[in-house]
């Protein structure tokens, strides 16, 4: 694990505590959500928050420096399942990355029905 990633897992953690307190989880979970899956090499379950939109029945994350990241490659190829807490509404989906022309990384959830 390199510097980025400690600090990114620091940050994570205080951010995580941050995120499920009452009055800040209104306030912010219009926009950062919770997001919740199975690491596919380490079999681990992983939670991370994340910046988060949502678009009808497909909630969006941009990946930011996604280089430096690993995380989103769990959703390249055939993508993964995930759990997303978005202000205190719990939505499960398929979650797959995909990198444009321009080698940004984005990963779109198909919200389960």
């Amino acid at each position: 694990m390199n510097t980025f990633q400690k600090s990114a897992a620091a940050f994570n953690r205080v951010f995580m505590v941050v995120m499920k307190a009452p009055v800040l989880d209104r306030v912010l979970g219009r926009s950062m959500g919770i997001l919740t899956y199975t690491g596919r090499k380490s079999g681990k379950k992983i939670s991370l928050p994340l910046a988060i939109s949502r678009k009808g029945d497909h909630l969006k994350v941009r990946v930011a420096m996604p280089d430096k990241k690993n995380w989103w490659r769990n959703f390249t190829n055939d993508g993964g399942r995930v759990d997303v807490d978005l202000g205190g509404v719990q939505y499960t989906g398929l979650a797959t990355a995909t990198r444009d022309d321009r080698g940004r990384v984005f990963v779109d959830i198909a919200v389960d029905h």
